[in-house]
This record gives C-alpha cells, sequence and structure tokens, in this order.
C-alpha cells in the first residue's frame, strides 16, 4: 500500500473517530503529496517513488520541529503544543528515529573512511552521513555531532 492510500485511510479513520488534530494532519500530507505528484507528472513521471515520499514526510517533520523551536522561544506554548501533536503524528509514517548513540556511531565510521580530522574537512563528512542518515536522524543533529567530533 502506498504512502498516498496510508493516507487516505487514516483520513476515513480520523473522519469517523472524530479526531480534529490527526484529520487536519494527515490533509495536510496529502495536500503535499498531492502536489508532488503534480510536480512529478509534470516533469514527465508517473508517480513519486517511497524515497521521494519519505523526503516529504521529513521535510514537513523538519518545518514542525522548526515551528516548535520559534514558537517556544516567543512563549507561545499552545502554538508549540499544537505543532508537538502534529509532528508525532507525522513520525508514526516515518523510519524510526536512531538514537544519538546509534548516530554517532555512523559518524564515526564516516570519519575514519574518509580520514577527516579537523574541522575543514566537515563537508567530506556531511556528505556521506547525511546520505546514510536521511530519514533517521535529524540533520541539525547529525550537524552539531560531526561538528563537535572533529573539533
Amino acid at each position: 500500500m502506498s504512502l498516498k492510500d496510508k493516507i487516505t485511510e487514516e483520513i476515513k479513520a480520523a473522519m469517523k473517530a472524530k479526531d480534529k488534530v490527526r484529520l487536519e494532519t494527515v490533509r495536510s500530507i496529502k495536500k503535499v503529496i498531492l502536489e508532488e505528484e503534480v510536480n512529478a507528472r509534470a516533469a514527465g513521471k508517473d508517480s513519486l517513488t517511497e524515497a521521494q515520499e519519505m523526503d516529504i514526510l521529513a521535510r514537513l517533520a523538519k518545518q514542525r520541529r522548526d515551528s516548535i523551536e520559534q514558537y517556544t522561544q516567543v512563549g507561545r506554548q499552545e502554538l508549540a503544543d499544537q505543532e508537538a501533536a502534529e509532528l508525532a503524528i507525522l513520525e508514526e509514517y516515518l523510519p524510526k528515529q536512531l538514537s544519538d548513540d546509534e548516530i554517532a556511531q555512523v559518524i564515526d565510521e564516516i570519519i575514519v573512511q574518509v580520514g577527516a580530522s579537523s574541522a575543514k574537512d566537515m563537508g567530506k563528512v556531511m556528505g556521506p552521513a547525511m546520505q546514510q542518515l536521511k530519514g533517521k536522524a535529524d540533520g541539525k543533529k547529525v550537524q552539531e555531532m560531526v561538528k563537535s567530533k572533529l573539533n
């Protein structure tokens, strides 16, 4: 079952359960998927790949994390809580996020592979790290860990 089909089923279930937050969140996911499919068709492709669908979900989750951070900074806790609820629903569709220890282990392996030794080598490490950890770890967290390991 594709993500789009799964989301359609979730919309029906949320409507039946009268779960407003879930309904709004899954509708927003479907809206973005449909927009991306239209763009893909314009580019000559039939539909989105699973990787493209995961990219969409990761992008939506990142937007929610950024919003939570901004709302918290300006003291709008009720909006931060709403974004956190939406983020929790989005994360149900994303692959399991790796722990800090697992991320650190992957970064250590990459540092050894590319022979990085200083902060100048951060670009050499970040490319392969983000490729390997895509969808499994937050990019900001990966960047911070790489920076701390190379300093």
